[in-house]
């Protein structure tokens, strides 16, 4: 019997599998060779770009619409306001003389905010740090995961909350603040004590808590491990390594968290509703009845407001919005600025 001799597998040749291109797991053409497939990608990207073109600019629109309808609504009411805008401490829009001014509510906004994230930043990096780089895994997952669900909890809950239970360890605290240190301006006064810019300070820093610390601890997560451990090889206890290696790279996210809940703590609305004095005036004290701010204004005197009154409060609204809009340049900024003083120093 003649044996049979296997015949070599032929490659093929360079000239043909360079005009043929590379080719996919299932023998389709990746592109390389046919201009078919490779102008199909291009197109989708150009769809893509153009897509997020239009998503950004879209954005931008509806924050100039935002801004171009309350000018329209807040400047009929400007016009028969009696009083100076700026610095007049009253509201009384829906007198036959309106008179209203931005002070007290802007400064009351301000206070309220600052005191939140004064309470609650501390906090909220604690927690980050320990659920990160302290905890075990799966307690801090378990953790992590509650402290979302907080974030989730409406503000009406956190009103309710603070008015009627909240409210009495608030009261008795600033009683005792006002016995002891009675001598500070912020801590005098002869009350009554309770529903104050303490108060609305504390139920909003709860409410800010959540969302300083989830963003914060997804930051601190993200520290290169060689960083950790290089600082640990050299013989750094573990908080030298979070001093050294975890906040210098996480200081950008941190700041960004930061703005975020002073964001959301200048928008506050009916939980400071519930739990302010609701008076007009503008004052340092934080422990006697008192307090308000344009988002807990808007809430109150929204339903019984004439056609002056809505613009007055479309009006301060307005002031609110470019706040905010202040509140998050600024955030940008300095996170820009931050990145390239990190990426020089890189």
């Amino acid at each position: 019997m003649g044996e049979t001799t296997a015949r070599p597998a032929v490659a093929p040749a360079p000239e043909a599998e360079a005009v043929a291109g590379p080719r996919t797991r299932d023998g389709g053409a990746l592109g390389g060779g046919g201009g078919l497939p490779r102008a199909r990608a291009f197109g989708a990207e150009r769809a893509f770009r153009a897509l997020t073109v239009a998503a950004g600019t879209a954005v931008l629109v509806i924050i100039a619409a935002i801004a171009v309808f309350l000018v329209a609504k807040a400047v009929p009411a400007l016009r028969a306001n009696t009083e100076n805008f700026w610095t007049y401490e009253g509201w009384s829009p829906n007198d036959p003389a309106p008179k209203f001014g931005i002070g007290t509510l802007a400064f009351g906004t301000v206070l309220s905010s600052a005191l939140a994230l004064l309470i609650a930043v501390p906090v909220a990096l604690g927690i980050a740090l320990y659920l990160s780089h302290y905890a075990p895994r799966r307690l801090g997952t378990a953790l992590g995961f509650l402290i979302d669900l907080l974030a989730a909890v409406p503000s009406v809950v956190f009103g309710l909350w603070g008015r009627d239970v909240f409210v009495h360890p608030v009261r008795d605290f600033s009683a005792w603040l006002n016995q002891h240190f009675g001598w500070l301006p912020i801590f005098g006064g002869d009350g009554p004590f309770g529903r104050s810019i303490m108060l609305g300070s504390l139920v909003l820093a709860i409410m800010v808590l959540p969302i300083v610390t989830s963003l914060s601890r997804e930051v601190f997560l993200q520290t290169p491990t060689a960083n950790e451990e290089a600082a640990l090889a050299l013989g750094a206890t573990r908080w030298e390594m979070i001093r050294t290696a975890v906040l210098p790279y996480g200081r950008p996210g941190v700041v960004a968290a930061v703005m975020l809940g002073l964001g959301r703590a200048l928008g506050e609305t009916i939980a400071l509703a519930m739990t302010l004095g609701i008076t007009f005036g503008i004052s340092f004290n934080l422990i006697t009845n008192g307090g308000n701010t344009v988002a807990a204004n808007i809430a109150n005197a929204f339903g019984e407001a004439n056609a002056t009154g809505r613009g007055a409060l479309i009006a301060s609204g307005l002031v609110l919005f470019a706040i905010t809009l202040i509140v998050n340049i600024t955030a940008r900024a300095i996170i820009h600025r931050r990145r390239e003083f990190t990426e020089s120093a890189a």
